[in-house]
């Protein structure tokens, strides 16, 4: 039996738990809070800091080849136990190019694949040298600013209307001179609809590609998700050709989630890259052949990769955020929701919300193809979740 380490115990990690039962896999969980929801499937659970590569090295004694539920690793504490032997996958050379954002831009931009313009804040706290900087770089306001690492769920992105927003946004920020190169500056894309796409690739370079999905997003959070997207053959094959380079290039093991823009005259961007399992790929669990989780399993573990058809005409995923300090199950609700037709709730555990924070998802499944049917099911479920919110 495989035995896989997993770096973090989030919902990320709790959904790969029904995949390794199938596929005879043992799961064993580094993370600080007894509390998070894969502790509860865990074979065995390292309780220590995502980044403790002490602790880390006692996760590698028990197992195989270890792998990431999120993007906060410390790449220079680890890199001892890379060159020990721990199998990691992603490998560490894979992470190190996208774990800052800043980073991750140039490495696309040599690729020659499509990005915003950007440039790194990296010039002195006053606005005559960012205005040079914006100048050299062809950029103008509105921009958007963000953070370089740790920025997840829009936290750590703000779009910046001037520069006394940006001053403003950046003084709340730093009272001290840390601030530099902690934030990249991009042009602001007016996309007509924002996509994304997961991909998986094992070590033998096989590589599959899940259906295309538009999402939709609130205060940079993804609130829904559409599957199958609405978009053009020559759309989707160039996305799939941008998979194929990434993931060929960074000769990368495991799930890769991409994330997209899409503009009104077909423009296609890449936005970021996620290197592990992805919330654009939840609606995978129920709509797909093969879930994202039990292909991440397949892949770091050097098992056939399997079929990422869907088995439906399409589906609709709505995260279910958190609208409310509280501790809540909300049962009643989550009651509700299993009554929509084709629903297939999905309950993270989590014992308290937060406004914002991800408690769950549903997906629906449809038997057809029809975007007014899609939006209207989304409204449906987040009226019963949100209510009078």
């Amino acid at each position: 039996m495989k035995r896989v380490g997993v770096i973090g115990g989030g919902q990320l990690a709790w959904m790969m738990a029904s995949a390794a039962q199938k596929l005879g896999i043992e799961l064993v969980v580094q993370t600080p809070s007894p509390h998070d929801p894969a502790i509860a499937f865990a074979s065995e659970t390292i309780f220590a800091p995502i980044d403790d590569a002490v602790a880390t090295a006692q996760l590698a004694s028990r197992c195989d080849v270890i792998t990431f539920e999120n993007e906060f690793v410390n790449l220079e504490a680890l890199a001892p136990l890379a060159e020990q032997g721990v199998c990691f996958r992603p490998a560490l050379q894979v992470l190190s190019p996208l774990l800052d954002k800043y980073d991750q831009r140039c490495y696309l931009k040599q690729l020659n694949l499509p990005v915003p313009k950007f440039v790194a804040l990296d010039c002195e706290f006053n606005s005559e040298a960012i205005h040079e900087l914006l100048l050299d770089a062809q950029l103008n306001f509105p921009l958007v600013l963000k953070a370089r690492r740790h920025g997840y769920d829009g936290q750590g992105t703000f779009i910046i209307q001037d520069m006394n927003a940006l001053q403003q946004r950046l003084e709340s920020y730093f009272n001290q001179q840390e601030w530099q190169s902690l934030f990249l500056l991009e042009e602001f894309i007016p996309f007509e609809r924002e996509l994304a796409v997961i991909a998986a690739r094992s070590s033998t370079g096989e590589i599959v590609i899940y259906p295309i999905v538009e999402t939709q997003q609130e205060e940079q959070v993804c609130r829904r998700v559409f599957a199958p997207a609405d978009i053009s053959s020559s759309v989707v094959a160039e996305i799939e050709a941008i998979a194929h380079t990434l993931l060929n290039s960074l000769q990368a093991v495991g799930i890769f989630g991409i994330e997209l823009f899409l503009t009104s005259d077909n423009k296609v961007l890449v936005n970021e890259i996620a290197p592990r399992t992805h919330n654009s790929g939840h609606f995978t669990l129920d709509a797909c052949k093969t879930s994202q989780f039990e292909q991440h399993l397949r892949a770091v573990c050097d098992l056939p990769l399997g079929n990422p058809a869907l088995q439906y005409q399409g589906a609709v995923m709505i995260n279910l955020l958190g609208y409310e300090y509280a501790q809540n199950d909300y049962i009643v609700k989550r009651q509700q929701l299993t009554e929509i037709e084709g629903s297939h709730v999905h309950w993270y555990g989590k014992s308290k919300s937060r406004p914002g924070r991800k408690l769950g998802h549903v997906t629906v499944l449809l038997d057809s193809r029809n975007p007014t049917q899609s939006i209207g099911i989304a409204e449906k479920v987040e009226s019963l979740w949100y209510g009078d919110v």
